[in-house]
């Protein structure tokens, strides 16, 4: 993969900036010494190579680098929703003062373009993305959603990032809540499953440690076998599913009690909420 030489300034410092950023520098798809990040805390700023406690040390380093013939560069928030007001002030005004205009990334949650454009200027280059908590062991599943000002060099360096640390997507901005739904809140419906399996295990005679090795060990090979099959979910299923077998019995039981048609009510909600969030509700 190309390395991004392209200056990138991160305004928040979390787990999930710290995933991104130290999963794409061992992926080598980012130069770290191009990599900068605002954070206020003093224990998260040790944590990053160029750490700055505020938005106009982060901005004096991104204009230095800018001395240094850069044409161009990201910025990526990656705060609590919200605290965008409060973070877009200073951020907006020091911006003002470089010779070319950075364009926006957004990982915040529920915060249309439409919002984030207001924040930082009609002119502003926003991409928003969502990436998943696998993000942070490179497994991460992200969706990309560009607006219409993003050019297409914009676009392949958000690609060329979050591919770094997992699989990632573009899509349209009205399919973002349902995104969310599916891969943002995803890794919890696996571990809900996870830990109904290790309930049931530990009722049935494991103690609580087999029961965790068991449980850990068989939704990982079977995530892995689907990962790498071209079978589909269903006739994977299938193979494992002999007439009146055990696993007939087990997966009866989940159609008698609704659970596949649970597990998709369960998505349009968190679709229906992350519209909610959006609007501010």
């Amino acid at each position: 993969m190309q390395t991004i030489t392209q200056p990138i300034l991160f305004v928040g410092g979390g787990n999930m900036a710290h995933a991104i950023i130290s999963g794409a520098q061992t992926a080598k798809a980012v130069d770290r010494t191009r990599v900068g990040v605002i954070e206020p805390s003093a224990d998260r700023r040790v944590l990053f190579a160029n750490a700055f406690e505020n938005a106009s040390d982060g901005l004096g380093w991104l204009r230095s680098i800018d001395a240094t013939n850069a044409t161009n560069a990201t910025i990526v928030l990656a705060i609590k929703p919200q605290m965008l007001d409060a973070v877009s002030a200073p951020l907006r005004e020091g911006l003002a003062q470089l010779a070319f205009e950075p364009s926006i990334v957004s990982i915040l949650a529920g915060t249309p373009i439409e919002k984030l454009q207001a924040a930082f200027g009609s002119s502003a280059r926003v991409i928003r993305v969502m990436p998943n908590t696998p993000t942070q062991i490179g497994l991460g599943m992200s969706a990309i959603s560009p607006s219409d000002l993003s050019t297409q060099e914009d676009i392949e360096l958000v690609e060329r990032l979050f591919s770094s640390i997992g699989k990632s997507i573009t899509i349209s901005e009205d399919l973002m809540d349902a995104f969310t739904g599916i891969a943002g809140s995803g890794p919890a419906y696996v571990f809900y499953l996870a830990q109904g399996m290790i309930q049931a295990a530990i009722e049935l005679g494991f103690d609580r440690q087999q029961a965790q090795t068991i449980v850990r060990q068989t939704i990982f090979g079977s995530a892995t076998l689907m990962s790498r099959s071209p079978e589909s979910p269903k006739e994977l299923r299938a193979k494992v599913t002999s007439k009146n077998g055990t696993t007939h019995a087990a997966t009866s039981s989940l159609d008698e009690s609704g659970v596949m048609d649970a597990i998709v009510r369960a998505i349009h909600a968190a679709r229906h909420r992350g519209a909610q969030l959006a609007r501010g509700e």
